[in-house]
């Protein structure tokens, strides 16, 4: 499937408010095969019994009553976020198969030391990457903006190298005001009152850990349903916006202030604390996660 560069922001009218740009598209990817499996995987849903997402209603009402109506599913229960019922200290899957880093719990301390909200938090996940100019220009438009940050520089960030190998002088600049370390514990640090927004990559279980703690977003969304996460991040809920184009040092740091100093940033970070509240409500009695949770046990219980 060839797409034009003139198509990119046309808007896929099945599926609002999505633009073509943000869909599953990719120079190297195999979008007849993608596009068959997509078919066989909703096929196979109409004949289940159940369907569990993780999500919650308040976050994705109009699409849960759309997967409800067009699937023809029984039950379609929104359990989420699921990462609130364990523990936020628990990263047994990584640890135990070295797939990701030791958490640098380290961190911690250091934000306890910043001022409330004035951090911004930066990780693209355990996957995405960058190559060594981006790298360089993230780290000057951390150092230039003037604001605290925590970035997370995984030792194969950069693929291909030995390692990140950050630009003379980063360290000297943002000295005191600036922590780099090669993996953090993401949940404790966006539930810490030092940080106030979050650089991210998107994927679906960290833009659920940034609503859940309140925190408004830098969108850079590399693949998979990263580009369709930071759609709803900028247009539907309102909590923050893409970074698009090339990562240019001047552009990042006008980022960072918008999102960090801005009234723009202020408006975000208010409507992010008040889906915070509704995540919190929906795991109290009553609540719409709780009810499909106790509806799940009693579904399996009956099997």
């Amino acid at each position: 499937m060839f797409v034009s560069e003139s198509q990119l922001d046309m808007p896929v009218k099945e599926l609002p408010p999505l633009r073509v740009r943000d869909l599953f598209l990719s120079s190297r990817a195999d979008h007849d095969m993608l596009s068959k499996f997509l078919a066989k995987a909703t096929h196979a849903a109409r004949s289940y019994s159940a369907l569990v997402l993780n999500t919650f209603e308040a976050l994705e009402t109009d699409e849960l009553e759309k997967i409800r109506d067009e699937i023809g599913i029984a039950m379609v229960l929104a359990t989420g976020p699921l990462h609130r019922l364990s523990s936020k200290t628990e990263d047994t899957a990584g640890r135990s198969s070295n797939v990701l880093p030791h958490e640098d719990h380290t961190c911690i301390e250091w934000l306890d030391t910043q001022i409330t909200g004035s951090v911004l938090y930066v990780s693209v996940g355990s996957l995405a990457c960058m190559d060594s100019g981006e790298l360089s220009e993230v780290a000057w438009g951390l150092a230039n903006s003037g604001q605290p940050f925590l970035w997370v520089v995984r030792q194969d960030l950069v693929p291909g190298s030995d390692g990140p190998c950050l630009p003379k002088g980063f360290d000297d600049m943002v000295m005191g005001r600036g922590r780099v370390t090669p993996w953090a514990p993401q949940q404790e640090v966006l539930a810490h009152r030092a940080v106030g927004g979050f650089w991210t990559h998107n994927g679906w279980n960290s833009t659920l850990e940034s609503v859940a703690e309140g925190c408004p977003m830098i969108c850079r969304p590399q693949f998979a349903d990263q580009m369709m996460n930071a759609r709803y991040v900028d247009a539907v809920w309102g909590i923050g916006f893409e970074l698009e184009g090339e990562l240019e040092r001047n552009k990042i740091g006008e980022a960072i202030l918008k999102l960090m100093k801005g009234s723009e940033g202020e408006a975000m970070r208010k409507r992010a604390g008040e889906l915070k509240k509704k995540v919190a409500s929906c795991f109290e009695s009553g609540g719409s996660s709780l009810l499909a949770i106790n509806e799940l046990i009693d579904h399996v219980s009956s099997l």
